[in-house]
């Protein structure tokens, strides 16, 4: 996939935020439920992602779920149990950055779960998404495919940055020794889990700002059609008089105020 320059992805960006405005406003009014996994290797770009969909939303509308690890209550419970409390209501929207398929990636290639768990969740995962879609949720899975030369350059950059050290974990260090294990891991969820009702779709991010821009056209072409009117609401006039003949031309600094100078 090309490389696109920063003001082309950002014009073309905004026209599809400014569609995702509209798909939000379209859920609100039907009281639609949408879910988007967004799973991929570490410094693949979900949080990134995320943001971009996000953005311009009504912050009271999303919901970023990024499950830490189990605590020890949850690591009894069924596997799904603590997925579910994050799922939307009507006229919601919730990204999952990491989902409940850490269990086929993460969880099995760093041995936080025996192969039983890992077979039973490939079982169940495709029927754990038929419930959801039966009900009318519309559930959109993405994988954000990147490259072990890319994945190493993200890395590198996470290191030098300090406003990027945060996301480095001992569990991403490891990572980088484990790719074709991850690989391998991947194959195997694909393979159990990509069905009629739920399939994967697997986007180019050895470009970020490409792949950005690919995932959320998909996502809106996915979509039925989202038209809804927008409501602009009339401002009725201030009572007695205006501002400016009240205070002049600026409004008084109160007393206490910060100075900024």
């Amino acid at each position: 996939m090309a490389k696109i320059k920063g003001k082309a992805y950002a014009q073309e960006l905004e026209q599809l935020q400014h569609e995702l405005v509209a798909m939000a406003r379209w859920a609100r009014h039907r009281g639609e439920r949408i879910v988007i996994v967004l799973e991929g290797r570490d410094t693949a770009g979900k949080g990134g992602t995320a943001k971009a969909i996000t953005e311009h939303l009504d912050t009271r509308q999303y919901r970023v779920a990024a499950l830490p690890k189990p605590s020890e209550a949850e690591q009894g419970q069924w596997y799904f149990q603590r997925y579910v409390p994050h799922l939307p209501t009507a006229g919601e929207i919730v990204l999952f950055d990491r989902s409940w398929y850490n269990r086929a990636g993460v969880e099995q290639v760093m041995g936080f779960a025996t192969d039983a768990q890992v077979e039973a969740f490939l079982k169940q995962a495709p029927v754990f998404e038929k419930l959801l879609v039966d009900d009318g949720i519309h559930l959109f899975k993405y994988w954000l495919c990147c490259n072990q030369e890319q994945q190493e350059e993200r890395f590198a950059e996470r290191r030098e940055d300090p406003l990027k050290a945060w996301k480095l974990s001992p569990i991403d260090r490891e990572a980088r020794l484990r790719y074709d294990d991850y690989t391998r891991a991947r194959e195997a969820m694909l393979e159990a889990t990509h069905t009629a009702h739920a399939p994967w779709t697997l986007v180019d991010y050895n470009h970020q700002k490409s792949g950005r821009l690919t995932l959320i056209r998909d996502l809106l072409d996915r979509l039925p059609d989202v038209a809804v009117p927008a409501v602009h609401p009339e401002f009725p006039p201030l009572p007695g008089k205006p501002l400016r003949e009240r205070y002049g031309a600026l409004e008084p600094i109160p007393r206490y105020a910060i100075d900024n100078d």
